[in-house]
């Protein structure tokens, strides 16, 4: 029998790292999907830090590299045979890790695509996987929150940040959040904290603890949730009360600097710097995580908020805005025609 012909598709492709430029957008041909594996085409694939991370090669990829962990689309072909448990050609699916999302047709693992039920829209699916699910693992799992608690949360108008205040508060707990600007801190307000920082307004570590201790007191939160990184971070250790936990998991500006544990001795705190994958190894706990955020959405309790719409060849200003770090919510490579909004 003769092999499926190559799918012809156009992708961002790098074949250095560096900055946003040694993105391009290229012609390319995908293969047939293996057993175990699904040939997409994409809709949309969500913008990730993680994605500027492989890029710069702050997170080394093997080159030439598609970026993109994540993203949604209907499916073209399976791979292997199929069964009634099998996602099938024609369902709409969205999925994290294993793709080279920014395409327009791409080949990932079935194991790491989630079905989307009627009713979701695509753009709302290809924002949901990668940061929806570390905002879940993190109040649910890493901490899990409850009406007791006081958390803080960091650049709570982007991505990840504005979906884990709303969990939080779907959770009970208490928020206080920082965000980079007034605009940014309507955003948030818009998510339901109950205290928004301006941190630009309180720079220095001493100010940042200074105006979380003047609303909740000192050494007050449970919980710190840090996708900002080296900014933030000692500030964060500070406000913590004792035994208290700091859960650190991106570099939004920059990687936190080494540090001793017996920083952490004076309060017996709890440092922790998880990612997504090793909380979604499981099946059924993948399962279950999404099915609780697709029902927070289809409830109207989960609002996400997109920021960006551009198409795949504004890959490279897409990038430049994220760093910017003057972007709120999701942002997206769109790979099927649509229209474009290049706000932040």
């Amino acid at each position: 029998m003769a092999s499926p012909s190559p799918t012809a598709a156009s992708a961002i492709v790098l074949d250095e790292t560096g900055g946003p430029d040694v993105m391009s957008l290229r012609d390319v041909e995908i293969g047939a999907p293996a057993a175990g594996e699904l040939l997409v085409e994409v809709h949309a694939a969500g913008v990730n830090f993680i994605d500027t991370y492989n890029r710069s090669g702050l997170y080394p990829v093997a080159l030439p590299f598609t970026p993109g962990s994540e993203g949604a689309g209907t499916v073209l072909a399976a791979g292997g045979a199929a069964d009634e448990t099998t996602l099938a050609v024609g369902d709409r699916v969205a999925w994290v890790g294993g793709g080279r999302s920014y395409a327009t047709h791409t080949v990932i693992p079935s194991a790491s695509a989630f079905r989307v039920p009627d009713g979701i829209d695509l753009d709302v699916a290809a924002a949901l996987p990668l940061q929806g699910l570390t905002a879940h693992y993190l109040i649910d799992t890493v901490y899990p929150l409850g009406p007791a608690d006081t958390c803080l949360v960091h650049a709570a108008a982007g991505g990840t940040g504005r979906l884990i205040v709303q969990m939080a508060k779907l959770r009970g707990a208490k928020v206080i959040a920082t965000v980079g600007s007034e605009a940014k801190a309507e955003l948030a307000r818009s998510a339901g904290v109950d205290h928004v920082i301006d941190y630009r307004e309180h720079a220095p570590t001493d100010d940042l603890v200074r105006a979380v201790e003047s609303i909740v007191g000192p050494n007050a939160i449970d919980v710190v949730y840090d996708g900002v990184g080296a900014a933030t971070f000692d500030a964060g250790i500070a406000v913590l009360r004792t035994r208290g936990t700091m859960a650190t998991f991106g570099n939004a500006s920059g990687p936190v600097e080494p540090i001793t544990p017996l920083t952490l001795m004076p309060k017996s705190l709890i440092l922790t710097r998880p990612k997504l994958f090793d909380f979604i190894a499981d099946p059924a706990e993948r399962d279950q995580r999404w099915s609780e955020i697709i029902d927070w959405v289809r409830d109207g309790a989960l609002d996400i908020h997109i920021g960006m719409r551009a198409p795949l060849a504004d890959a490279a200003e897409v990038h430049r805005a994220l760093e910017s770090r003057e972007t709120t919510g999701k942002l997206l490579l769109l790979a099927a025609s649509g229209p474009s909004d290049l706000r932040g």
